[in-house]
């Protein structure tokens, strides 16, 4: 008969509850999960502690092996899982990066009012499902050849700017100014490569969406006025997406290889699904280059996708961008690896920091955040699910400390795709949400039940525990009108 959870874990307080190394021999680290004690009884009947502990198998892991309130079952990391790892003497785990590398969340801010959308809503709805293509092998309206290709994966967001898709602005408020360096387009296959050409400027399908949102309660004025949030019914829009089937192509092949580079390097894991390399090794750094390239993809999608956003806008309320007020507020990736800096033990070491369905959230001072936002702390960006709300939140000083500067990046599923098509077959999904004042317009129905709800968790208890815990803070949370899903 298997433990409990009470039997295993270490609860620290209300929010921190640890494995102990000693649960599995081998364990370099403890565990610790950011949960509420609610949380854990799915977390530990989807078994997923078990991914917690076994990713503290990794050569070089630091301090813990962590996991955040939305954590969920993933290839080898747990999504929702967050490790840092030594350069000199440490690994690099495509896995713990994920198959849609630098899927993450853009947000923009408009003049508008909940009063002035809400009429003409269903043709916003209409004609951004029109303008911004969605659904599963989806192509874009952007023709790129290969060659051209290969300069989106080096420069990412200059790109799309310097071809009149977004306003320069935008690039100093996404994270890395929207270009990982180091791209080498060379270390990615033509297969990722011919898999890119024609998705550029998607959406995709899953759970990916654009969102219009619209502000319901303020916790911190301060902070919602710095990013231009002035009050409550105020507009926003959210997109989310990533690297498409190009991401996914990279991970693909680089799972593959490292797969190769562990009996090469006698390395020892639980779980074949953490095949990693050296960080410094050839095999390492070749993967670190390339998921450059997937980070500069999805930054260039997101890019596009917030241009046609705007000209949907305009199109439909006869204003121009700029009186519309469309800036855009931040961009953050949630599925990425990063060397960083942090102080462990009183020195200063080079990490390489996994951050699969995580958010970076650095803290106020920090040089990496934009200079408007260097008083207040990095925007956190924190989508729920379609028929609930999301968050805005920012990084703080005790997620530099505990978390390598990572929070929650959504709600996190409870059921899978094909639970939720099973226990929700014959509910018609967007009556129910249109019942509740929420647009919803899709490529197919079982998408719309693989994202219900019912298929997630309440985000709101997620990033209630976040802000307990004191990894990111809230600052405001936002509902939404209208979705437009793949």
């Amino acid at each position: 008969m298997s433990p409990r959870w009470e039997e295993v874990l270490n609860r620290i307080d209300d929010y921190r509850w640890e494995i102990p190394p000693s649960y599995k021999a081998g364990m370099r680290v403890p565990g610790l999960i950011f949960a509420s004690e609610s949380m854990l009884s799915h977390i530990w009947e989807e078994q997923v502690f078990q991914q917690v502990a076994n990713v503290a198998f990794l050569p070089g892991i630091v301090d813990h092996s962590l996991a955040m309130p939305d954590i969920h079952w993933g290839y080898g990391f747990p999504i929702g899982g967050v490790a840092a790892t030594r350069v000199d003497d440490g690994v690099i785990s495509p896995g713990g990066v994920g198959f849609d590398i630098n899927c993450g969340v853009r947000l923009l801010r408009t003049n508008l009012i909940e009063e002035e959308v809400r009429p003409r809503i269903d043709r916003l709805i209409a004609d951004l499902f029109t303008s911004i293509p969605s659904g599963l092998g989806s192509k874009g309206k952007i023709r790129v050849s290969e060659k051209e290709l290969d300069e989106v994966l080096v420069k990412g967001s200059r790109w799309a700017i310097e071809k009149g898709y977004g306003e320069a602005e935008d690039i100093a408020l996404t994270e890395e100014q929207g270009c990982f360096k180091g791209a080498d387009p060379d270390k990615v296959s033509s297969r990722a490569k011919k898999r890119g050409v024609p998705q550029l400027g998607t959406l995709g399908s899953g759970n990916h969406f654009l969102e219009i949102d619209v502000v319901e309660e303020i916790y911190d004025q301060e902070a919602a006025t710095a990013m231009g949030i002035t009050g409550h019914g105020q507009v926003l829009v959210l997109i989310h997406t990533g690297s498409r089937g190009f991401g996914h192509e990279v991970c693909s092949n680089y799972v593959s290889l490292f797969g190769e580079a562990v009996k090469r390097y006698s390395i020892s894991l639980p779980d074949r699904q953490l095949a990693c390399a050296p960080v410094n090794s050839p095999e390492g750094q070749d993967y670190l280059q390339a998921m450059a390239c997937a980070a500069n993809y999805a930054w260039t999608n997101r890019q596009c996708i917030a241009h046609w956003t705007r000209e949907s806008f305009v199109k439909v309320f006869g204003k121009s961008q700029r009186e519309l007020g469309m800036e855009q507020i931040y961009d953050v990736a949630h599925n990425i690896a990063k060397l960083e800096e942090y102080s462990i033990g009183g020195k200063k070491h080079t990490l390489c920091v996994h951050r699969k369905g995580a958010t970076r959230a650095f803290t106020a001072g920090h040089p990496d955040i934009p200079d408007i936002y260097r008083n207040i702390g990095q925007p956190v960006l924190i989508p729920g699910d379609m028929g609930r709300c999301s968050y805005i939140a920012l990084g703080t000083e005790t997620a530099m400390k505990e978390t390598f500067g990572s929070t929650c990046h959504g709600a996190g599923r409870v059921q899978s795709r094909a639970a939720a098509r099973r226990s929700l077959k014959g509910v018609d999904i967007a009556r129910a949400l249109a019942a509740r004042g929420i647009t919803v317009k899709a490529g197919s129905i079982s998408s719309l039940a693989e994202e219900a709800s019912e298929a997630y968790k309440d985000v709101n208890e997620v990033v209630e525990v976040t802000d307990k815990a004191g990894i990111s803070r809230k600052v405001t949370r936002i509902v939404p009108i209208g979705v437009i899903k793949g």
